[in-house]
């Protein structure tokens, strides 16, 4: 069984209780951490000037070649630790070093307003067809 769609998740949201555990979500950040002994990387970003940390399990993604300062996307899996955090248990994990980050944030904006809006469109046609 394939697992669910990932929704873009800023990473402030991570581990703000915002995601379930087990729930495919995809996150971006600057790799500034990575630890090969323990399959552990560190994504961050600067957010309302706060720094923001996403800890990542690399091993189904490993080997790779890091690039400590570079902009990543993990797609994964979360997984609550026992500390009370959460991991990101990744599947994919790119390089994205080059990509506007801002424009990026935009077209994640982009994408939840239409999800949104979809998503109330259709629950007022299952609501017209339950009345009729």
């Amino acid at each position: 069984m394939l697992p669910a769609a990932a929704v873009f998740h800023y990473p402030w949201e991570i581990n703000s209780g915002a995601v379930e555990e087990g729930q495919s979500v995809r996150v971006f950040g600057r790799l500034t951490y990575y630890q090969p002994e323990e399959s552990r990387a560190t994504l961050s970003t600067q957010h309302a000037s706060k720094e923001h940390c996403v800890v990542v399990n690399t091993k189904h993604v490993e080997p790779f070649d890091p690039i400590t300062g570079a902009q990543y996307i993990a797609l994964g899996e979360t997984e609550k630790v026992e500390d009370g955090g959460v991991v990101l248990r990744a599947r994919v994990l790119n390089c994205i070093d080059g990509v506007n980050i801002a424009l990026l944030q935009k077209a994640i904006n982009e994408q939840r307003s239409f999800f949104s809006e979809r998503e109330q469109k259709q629950s007022e046609a299952a609501q017209f067809t339950h009345d009729t």
